[in-house]
């Protein structure tokens, strides 16, 4: 094989379609534009959002307030009532028990523990998140709580002043 012998794949290449050369070609004399109008002239085409003068379904709807950030991370809720139901006395609550009670997906994915339902059992806690109704129920359950402060992937790993 040379470079001479290399040729494009068979129908990679279209055929340019060439109008305005006769009407025996099939498109001649309007060239596929059709008659007279916005879409037969040459330039400008209209935008895709112009419904033929009408009042735009932009403008009819209402403005939406507020604001999304766009790289946010969203935290998994865990309630306590599943940590009640897949979890037994004593036992230790963190990421990778989590992805294997299968509350989790992975063991880097962000959650926070919440209060919903209730909880009998006695557990030790140990995560980056949990709202204080939820550290109040599993205390009262006779278990532990500990808060463990990871390094949030947004700060850059720079020190605060």
């Amino acid at each position: 094989m040379r470079l001479n012998d290399l040729r494009p794949a068979p129908g990679s290449k279209k055929k340019r379609k060439r109008v305005g050369r006769g009407n025996a070609s099939g498109k001649g004399t309007y060239s596929g534009r059709g008659l007279k109008g916005q879409l037969s002239r040459s330039g400008r085409d209209y935008n895709s959002v112009f419904e033929g003068g009408a009042m735009s379904m932009m403008r009819t709807l209402p403005r939406r307030k507020g604001f999304k950030a766009p790289f946010r991370v969203e935290a998994h809720p865990i309630n306590v009532v599943e940590l009640d139901r897949r979890f037994g006395d004593g036992d230790t609550v963190d990421s990778e028990s989590l992805v294997a009670a299968g509350l989790l997906r992975r063991a880097s994915q962000r959650f926070k523990v919440l209060a919903g339902g209730e909880i009998s059992t006695a557990l030790q806690v140990r995560v980056e998140r949990i709202s204080p109704a939820a550290e109040a129920k599993i205390v009262a359950a006779g278990g532990s709580v500990e808060v463990i402060n990871a390094e949030s992937p947004d700060s850059g790993g720079a020190d605060e002043a």
